[in-house]
C-alpha cells in the first residue's frame, strides 16, 4: 500500500505547494479513520486542501458553508410528510456522504454545531428518533478562521476534542508562492487531481493501520504523555483517554505510512502535537507566560523519557 500512499501524496502536492508535512499529517488521519480540522486565516488553501483529497479519493462529497442561518436540519437532514404515501419520509441532510467538507465551521450556530457533533462521533444522524447510518467511510474535513475574526464564535472543548488533528497551513515561502502563482496563469490544478483510491481500498488501509503492532512500552509512553498533560502547572485541562486513543491511532498510522509494522517512539512523537494541541486549555500562568500549547507539549514530551524500542521488533 505504500505506493499508493506516494500516489496520494504526489497528486496533492499538484495542488497544495510547499506544504509536505500538513498534506501528509491530513492523510495519516484519514487512514487513521479520524476528522480534522484545519485553522487559519482565509486564503492560505484550506478548502482548497480538502476539496484536493475529496478528489483524489474519489468519493462522494459534500460542502456545507457555514454561516449564522445554517441549521441542524442542514446537516443531519429532516422528515418531510409525502402525500403519496401518507407517510414522513427521510430526507437526508448533507451529512450523507463520505467527505463532508465543512467550510468555516465556527461562524454557525452552537445547535448546528452540535449537530455535527453527533454524526461525527456516533457516525449517524438521528431524527426524529430515528438513526440513519452515514457511508463508510465517514471523513469530516473542517475548515475554521482564527478565534476573533470577523463573525466567529469559539468552538467548545467537546467538540474540538472530536477531530483526531488540527492543524495550520500557514503562508508559503516565497519560492512557494511563485510556483502557486505559475500554476494558476492558465488553469486551475484542481483540475488535474485524479483519483487514486477507492472507498473499499481506502477500509482496507484502515484495516492494515489498526493491526499495526504496539509495545507496551509504547502505550506506557502514551500513558505517560497524557498523565503529564494533566499534572502540568501549565495546563488547565490536560489531555483525555479519547486523546489518548486518537494518538495511539496517528502513531499506528503513521507507521504504516513509513512502511512499518510496528510503532516507534518517532511515530508517536510525529503526531504529539497535531492530536494534543486542540485538547489542552493553558493555565492563566502560561496565557501570562504567553506560551502556546505547542510550546507546552513540548516541554511535556522532553519530561517523558522515550522508550529504547529495538528497530527490528515487529511482532
Amino acid at each position: 500500500m505504500i505506493e499508493t500512499t506516494n500516489e496520494i501524496l504526489n497528486e496533492i502536492k499538484k495542488v497544495i505547494i510547499g506544504k509536505d508535512t500538513q498534506i501528509k499529517k491530513i492523510l495519516t488521519a484519514i487512514y487513521a479513520g479520524g476528522h480534522v480540522l484545519i485553522e487559519d486565516v482565509p486564503g492560505v488553501g484550506k478548502t482548497t486542501a480538502a476539496l484536493a483529497f475529496s478528489k483524489v479519493f474519489g468519493l462522494e462529497f459534500t460542502r456545507v458553508q457555514f454561516t449564522p442561518d445554517t441549521v441542524a436540519s442542514d446537516i443531519i437532514g429532516y422528515s418531510a410528510y409525502d402525500r403519496e404515501t401518507n407517510k414522513f419520509e427521510y430526507r437526508p441532510g448533507s451529512a450523507m456522504t463520505n467527505i463532508l467538507l465543512a467550510d468555516e465551521i465556527n461562524r454557525t450556530s452552537g445547535k448546528t454545531q452540535s449537530a455535527l457533533l453527533e454524526v461525527m462521533e456516533e457516525g449517524g444522524c438521528t431524527v426524529d428518533g430515528i438513526t440513519y447510518k452515514v457511508p463508510q467511510p465517514f471523513i469530516v474535513l473542517a475548515t475554521q478562521n482564527p478565534f476573533g475574526s470577523a463573525g466567529t464564535s469559539k468552538l467548545p472543548e467537546s467538540q474540538l476534542d472530536r477531530f483526531m488533528i488540527k492543524l495550520s497551513m500557514g503562508y508559503p515561502d516565497k519560492e512557494s508562492m511563485k510556483n502557486i502563482l505559475k500554476d494558476r496563469h492558465h488553469e486551475n490544478p484542481l483540475d488535474k487531481i485524479k483519483e487514486i483510491c477507492s472507498a473499499q481500498r481506502l477500509l482496507e488501509i484502515r484495516k492494515q493501520c489498526e493491526n499495526i503492532f504496539v509495545a507496551d512500552d509504547i502505550y506506557d509512553y502514551i500513558a505517560e504523555l497524557c498523565r503529564q498533560s494533566n499534572c502540568d502547572e501549565n495546563v488547565a485541562l490536560g489531555i483525555s483517554p479519547r486523546g489518548a486513543l486518537a494518538l495511539c491511532k496517528m502513531s499506528k498510522a503513521n507507521a504504516f505510512i513509513e512502511d512499518r509494522e510496528y510503532v516507534t517512539p518517532a511515530d508517536v512523537r510525529a503526531c504529539f502535537k497535531f492530536v494534543c494541541a486542540h485538547r489542552i486549555v493553558p493555565s492563566p500562568k502560561a496565557k501570562i507566560a504567553e506560551l502556546t500549547s505547542e510550546q507546552i507539549l513540548d516541554n511535556i514530551a522532553k519530561k517523558v523519557k522515550s522508550p529504547e524500542t529495538p528497530t527490528d521488533r515487529k511482532n
